[in-house]
């Protein structure tokens, strides 16, 4: 049996187990399951193979896209029972898709980039569906920087985009300055709306730089959640406590802190 064969096998098997489980003598929690009370453990997984990714534990990445893996296998098989559809359904249509949106290595089609790909991937699906935004496809339930780079990302594949980073620049400091004056109007609304206006052009400048921002942030909260954990340990080996320590206190040690990590 070649390779391709027991990856079939196997996955024929991963199939035929969680019909078993949704069977009649199956799991009690696995049978009262739905659509919607997966949604949660399909998310949870997903950020789980994530955050694996993002602390490049690739040893246990295996383990973590499985249990995404049975979402998906989840999904369809519940899906079978009501019959909407079932995993062959959902394994033929993403080979149909991929096959047709790369014609560039299934047809004649020369594409030499990845921008050009993506420009034209999101034709593509524009010609599939004459009445689609060229925004539409982003979840609305996407965390807010991500969705919004998606969106920018999709609104440039037809041009509405700076050509180059300055103009950017200039966008950040004028939503930086405009926010600077609903605070010193004290405009609550206003405030809210224009720090919403200078994230978004921030997302808009991480583009132009390559930098995904749901990703920058992320790292960003870690190394902060890191150095803090960090700075508690110093403190309880000082035998202080915050609420008697000063602000310059706290930042004396947290640029200890920061030396420390740098060497």
């Amino acid at each position: 049996m070649n390779n391709l064969e027991k990856i079939k096998d196997q996955f024929a098997k991963l199939v035929e187990i969680m019909a078993g489980l949704r069977g009649e003598q199956g799991c009690p929690w696995d049978k009262e399951q739905t659509h919607e009370s997966l949604r949660q453990y399909l998310l949870e997984e997903t950020y789980e193979v994530l955050e694996l990714i993002d602390e490049a534990r690739y040893d246990e990445l295996k383990n973590e896209l499985g249990d995404l893996l049975l979402q998906v296998i989840f999904q369809s098989q519940i899906a079978k029972e009501e019959g909407r559809f079932d995993i062959r359904d959902v394994v033929e249509n993403i080979n149909k898709k991929l096959i047709h949106r790369h014609p560039n290595v299934f047809g004649d089609t020369v594409i030499k980039t990845a921008e050009e790909q993506t420009v034209n991937w999101e034709k593509m699906k524009k010609k599939e569906d004459s009445d689609r935004s060229v925004i539409d496809g982003v979840p609305k339930q996407l965390p807010s920087l991500l969705r919004a780079h998606r969106i920018q990302q999709k609104a440039a594949t037809v041009g509405f985009d700076w050509d180059n980073t300055l103009p950017v620049f200039e966008k950040v400091e004028e939503e930086f300055n405009e926010l600077k004056q609903a605070i010193k109007n004290k405009n609550s609304k206003n405030i809210e709306e224009e720090f919403g206006d200078l994230l978004f052009t921030m997302v808009n400048l991480s583009r132009f730089i390559q930098v995904n921002p749901e990703d920058s942030l992320r790292l960003s909260v870690e190394k902060f959640a890191c150095r803090f954990k960090k700075m508690e340990e110093k403190v309880k080996q000082n035998k202080q406590t915050f609420e008697e320590m000063s602000l310059n206190e706290m930042d004396e040690i947290w640029d200890e802190i920061k030396d420390d990590l740098k060497k």
